[in-house]
């Protein structure tokens, strides 16, 4: 008579002992990747962090960048400045507004990582569609602030003598720490929408939409370096932030005053221009202006000759 022989639930694990096997399915984390040159690499030191939302679940693998990684990102951004700086005001708006609508095609995906990072969904949708509007906004000004910003200058001689704002060059910022996309954009947009290109270091505990918005950069026609985008470490980066010497200004958003004043002292050295934006309600109409695309502005004054008609006599 055969014997019937029964398939055993057990299973031996890599140790010797038997267990039944998991029915949980481990979960695979996304790794977000920095955003230099038009490029997605991952940090050169090869660290990493897990940020965490506050029921302790594991959001993504997100880079630690490094100092080399910034240095990185500074090359890339002088290195557009030329190019993006030099472009119709026109078409820089044209490429804001591309944004927009490359953000609002993606929506959904923006507003389920707020919710990821503890947003609750009213307040994620309210985020993302403020975001794609301060975008259409400062697109609108691109081709408009120099009319309103600059001066033809009365002057007791004979010259015309004009005042015009013209990009400032490299701009390092400190995005808002607890504000995953508004505040990023907030600051992305008018520093672009002036000419200028720049590095910025993402929020270290809500990382994951200003990863994803470097995605949305990538496909508006953006020209490679205008935006840098950094994951990490405020605290660690700062420093160079400010200390770099091919930086022409620095932007900080948070409150820590022992930085601030680090700041404030290492600018005075390299007469790096700083501003802090520690007290801007970006949710409100206070977090929009075009007095935030001329503080990465320098004002230019030409003196051109003329003659003099009157002054020479002219008569019938």
């Amino acid at each position: 008579m055969e014997k019937t022989i029964k398939k055993s639930s057990l299973t031996i694990s890599e140790n010797g002992l038997e267990k039944k096997v998991s029915s949980k399915r481990l979960e695979v984390l996304k790794t977000y990747k920095i955003y230099i040159g038009g490029q997605f690499p991952r940090t050169e030191s090869g660290r990493y962090y897990i940020p965490t939302n506050v029921a302790g679940k594991k959001l993504a693998n997100v880079c630690l960048s490094s100092r080399k990684d910034f240095r990185d990102a500074v090359l890339a951004a002088r290195g557009a400045v030329s190019g993006w700086s030099g472009r119709a005001a026109f078409n820089r708006g044209q490429v804001l507004y591309r944004m927009a609508e490359m953000l609002e095609g993606r929506k959904a995906q923006f507003i389920d990582e707020l919710i990821q990072q503890d947003a609750p969904r009213a307040k994620a949708e309210k985020e993302v569609n403020l975001a794609i509007d301060r975008l259409i906004y400062y697109a609108g000004w691109c081709d408009k602030f120099q009319q309103v910003f600059s001066s033809v200058n009365p002057v007791a001689s004979s010259y015309f003598n004009f005042s015009v704002p013209e990009p400032t060059g490299v701009v390092a910022m400190i995005a808002p720490q607890g504000d995953s996309l508004l505040g990023l954009v907030s600051v992305i947009a008018p520093v672009i929408a002036g000419g200028n290109t720049c590095v910025l270091l993402a929020s270290e505990s809500k990382p994951l939409c200003a990863v994803t918005f470097a995605e949305v950069l990538n496909s508006s026609d953006l020209p490679a370096g205008v935006v840098n985008i950094l994951t990490g470490k405020p605290g660690e980066l700062v420093s160079w932030f400010v200390d770099h010497m091919d930086v022409n200004a620095t932007i900080y958003c948070e409150t820590n005053s022992e930085i601030k004043k680090m700041i404030r002292e290492r600018s005075a050295m390299n007469l790096k221009r700083i501003f802090f934006y520690d007290k801007v309600n970006w949710y409100t109409q206070e977090g929009q202006s075009p007095y935030f695309i001329m503080d990465t502005q320098e004002i230019k004054t030409t003196w051109h000759p003329i003659e003099n008609i009157a002054g020479a006599g002219g008569g019938y």
